[in-house]
């Protein structure tokens, strides 16, 4: 296979070893990085997101990590658009184009395509949500396929979340969530990638990501942390989810210590990596899932 001619997607859990075997790979097939995490788009957060090292950077060109102000919103559109356009400035150079990352909506808005509906104000999604809460989810679920009986093989009768949003589109634009999804299309050839997922084995990805864990703490997390605490960026922004944020602030706090500060974000980590995992089985199918040992074996083919 000619990898040069792909655009090469690289998906995995956190501490998968995503951001090396890309390294790698790029310097066999003249590549340059860009980002799909949606974390490691923030400038504030470098030890906490896991960007890259500046020895990466120098060794192979990176784009999109770094470059975002927590206070601002960045949404998966906002990324597409940016990455669109580097895509097209690595074919016209001729490099090749390999996306790294593990958010799997950014992904899916690239091979898929991004679903163009139409804002929906604030209100009228409080007052949905007020029906939800009145009448609970059995009853809601079966007030959703009366108004659109589109959906009803299509979600879980359980899946809270996706029936609010459903219920919201189809009340709001008049068309089923169905609908939408069905006319929206990338704009490229489903042949222009290379998909690659990692399949890490998750004893070994547990004991990664443990160590990982103590790394982050020795290597400046905290005082990392102290900082953006300064920032008093708003707890509804993207960022100040990160994990570690929380856990850290009760360390400072001391109401624990340093041992149970690294068992609560390896916890956290384990259980992110966990999420991860289970959008690839369901969203992935297609993908070549690759592990360790056969990313080794991918790269000598080359």
């Amino acid at each position: 296979m000619d990898f040069k001619s792909k655009i090469i997607l690289i998906y995995g859990p956190t501490a998968s070893g995503k951001s090396k075997f890309a390294i790698k790979l790029a310097k066999k097939v003249s590549g340059q990085i860009i980002n799909a995490d949606s974390m490691q788009v923030y400038k504030e957060l470098k030890i906490l997101t896991v960007r890259p090292f500046k020895k990466d950077y120098q060794n192979i060109k990176h784009h999109l990590y770094g470059f975002q102000n927590a206070k601002k919103n960045f949404s998966t559109g906002d990324w597409l658009r940016l990455v669109k356009h580097k895509i097209s400035q690595c074919r016209k150079i001729k490099k090749t184009p390999i996306l790294v990352g593990g958010t799997g909506l950014y992904f899916k808005a690239l091979t898929d395509g991004l679903v163009n509906i139409p804002k929906i104000p604030t209100n009228f999604r409080k007052r949905v949500r007020n029906l939800h809460k009145r009448i609970g989810q059995k009853n809601f679920f079966l007030k959703l396929i009366e108004i659109d009986p589109l959906i009803k093989d299509r979600i879980n009768s359980l899946d809270v979340q996706r029936s609010l949003r459903a219920y919201e589109i189809k009340s709001f634009t008049k068309r089923s969530m169905i609908s939408w999804f069905k006319n929206t299309k990338s704009d490229y050839d489903h042949n222009d990638f290379y998909k690659i997922c990692i399949d890490f084995p998750r004893k070994d990805l547990i004991e990664r990501i443990n160590k990982r864990s103590k790394y982050m703490i020795k290597t400046g997390a905290i005082s990392e942390v102290k900082k953006f605490i300064k920032l008093r960026v708003p707890k509804n922004k993207s960022l100040s989810k990160a994990i570690g944020i929380s856990e850290i602030k009760q360390y400072l706090q001391k109401k624990i210590q340093t041992e149970q500060l690294i068992d609560k974000i390896s916890i956290k980590t384990r259980q992110y990596a966990k999420r991860q995992s289970t959008w690839a089985r369901g969203h992935m199918k297609d993908w070549n899932k690759v592990n360790p040992a056969g990313l080794e074996k991918l790269l000598k083919k080359i």
